[in-house]
């Protein structure tokens, strides 16, 4: 059997946005992930759906997977043949192990690649408004691990002395004893200090002082890993440079319940407002086969309502396979929603509101739900299952710990369909989804979904006039949104 290859990538610090063009292509051609806790989730979206993922993920004071059966599982993998990508937050050669493990893929002759990322100890600085360089403040910078308290590892007197700014990872726990050193070896205690939390998620905070004062600061915003503490002058510039956590969403968590594989514009809308946002369930799509005779009979009818943009792409494409040309449809087309009809609009074709559809003539329903699953609201027509849309179930493990036991501020829903998949699946995974929505504020875009909440009992917060995604953020931007 032929040897498989191993890719160590870099998945960047937490802002999806930050991993590399190389790394996102490496993620899409796996047939195996393992992957760690630090990193976000969301990077997962983009594996194939046949694509195995095995969690990696230590916490301190755990007993989780050990060093060598990562090896061992890096090795197994490859030697059977799959692509493998070994997926690390940040970058992997930065206090990332890359080093141990690479090894045991040479001793067994298994070929592998490095993919660097972008460290966390610089993209958070710059998040929190600190350049780890400047001509005026700056000139040498440093990176150390702060989880080991053995003196031998670390030269303080050359930190002191020779370096500007220092980057300390992950030693929020040994705070105390990161100050001492740097004191005791002569750095002044005024010197300043910044200790950055979950750095380029939109839960990012900072404290922010000197080495006299830091450790009470951090115990008093009850700040922990994972975090960076930074110490030298060039902090003083976080008063010029802050951008990231002035952002009016940062801050602030959503849950966003979907029901689409499309990209969401709430959620994005809500990630450039600096909001942390989850999505969830996540969905797939596959084709559904049909033969040119069925297709050409669609084309008969005299109304076409679309339930969805999948619906939409996976009838149009159907037609497209088939060589059949869009201009054959003389039916009159319909949706349900302004992304269904800007996915027509993009294919060339107008369509009008289901509101404004007269009832006359045939009507045929395109959905991407079997039959069984259909809503009577629908329409009284015929019904065709365009595309085969589902929830993978490879995130329902994830979702607890994307959660991570925090509170989510607001939980956000588009139709009344996603209120029924967030309530089901997320049951499914195992987190109690009724004791999450009674302690958010709930918005919904329109009328009918929030009709489906109160069905289930909760209370509504917030609804535009006029349902669409621009108003309903407009509200959570003016409204006082929980705040982590």
């Amino acid at each position: 059997m032929t040897k498989g290859m191993v890719y160590f990538v870099g998945a960047g610090p937490g802002d999806v946005g930050l991993i590399t063009v190389k790394g996102q292509k490496a993620i899409e051609k796996a047939d195996v992930i393992l992957y760690d806790r630090l990193l976000n989730p969301k990077l997962l979206e983009a594996a194939t759906l046949d694509c195995e993922w095995i969690y990696c993920g230590k916490t301190p004071y755990t007993n989780g997977i050990s060093q060598g059966e990562i090896n061992e599982l890096l090795v197994s993998k490859a030697l059977a043949g799959h692509r493998v990508v070994r997926l690390k937050g940040g970058d992997p050669s930065v206090f990332g192990r890359v080093g141990e493990e690479a090894e045991s893929l040479k001793d067994e002759g298994i070929p592998f690649e490095v993919i660097p990322g972008v460290t966390s100890s610089i993209a958070a600085s710059i998040y929190a408004g600190v350049p780890v360089t400047h001509r005026d403040y700056g000139r040498s910078f440093a990176m150390v691990t702060g989880h080991d308290r053995t003196k031998k590892d670390i030269d303080w007197n050359g930190l002191v002395n020779s370096i500007d700014t220092v980057a300390f990872y992950m030693g929020v726990a040994n705070l105390p004893y990161i100050r001492e050193n740097l004191i005791n070896h002569g750095k002044p205690g005024n010197t300043p200090a910044l200790v950055i939390q979950w750095g380029t998620y939109g839960r990012q905070e900072s404290v922010e002082g000197t080495l006299d004062d830091i450790v009470e600061r951090v115990s008093e915003r009850a700040l922990g890993n994972p975090a960076i503490t930074l110490v030298g002058d060039i902090i003083s510039l976080r008063g010029k440079l802050q951008w990231f956590e002035k952002k009016p969403l940062q801050g602030k968590r959503f849950l966003v319940a979907r029901t689409g594989t499309a990209k969401s514009s709430l959620a994005e809308t809500l990630h450039e407002l600096g909001g942390e946002v989850i999505e969830f369930p996540k969905w797939n799509a596959a084709k559904v086969k049909i033969d040119e005779s069925q297709l050409l009979s669609f084309l008969l009818y005299d109304r076409i309502l679309f339930t969805s943009p999948e619906s939409v792409h996976g009838f149009l494409d159907s037609l497209t396979e088939h060589a059949i040309d869009f201009r054959r449809i003389s039916s009159k087309l319909y949706v349900l929603s302004r992304k269904s009809k800007k996915a027509l609009q993009q294919r060339g074709l107008m369509a009008e509101l289901k509101s404004e559809m007269s009832e006359a003539g045939t009507l045929l329903v395109v959905g991407d739900r079997n039959r069984d699953h259909r809503d009577p609201a629908h329409g009284d027509g015929d019904y065709f299952q365009s595309i085969d849309k589902f929830v993978d179930e490879r995130f329902l493990e994830i979702l607890p710990r994307m959660l991570d036991g925090k509170a989510v501020g607001t939980v956000l829903f588009s139709n009344r369909h996603s209120v029924d998949m967030l309530m089901q699946y997320g049951n499914k995974a195992d987190v109690d989804i009724e004791g999450l929505l009674n302690q958010a504020s709930i918005g919904v875009i329109g009328e009918s979904t929030g009709n489906r909440l109160k069905d289930y009992g909760f209370t509504l917060d917030m609804m535009p006039e006029e349902p669409s995604v621009e108003q309903l953020v407009e509200l959570i931007v003016n409204r006082n949104v929980f705040r982590l």
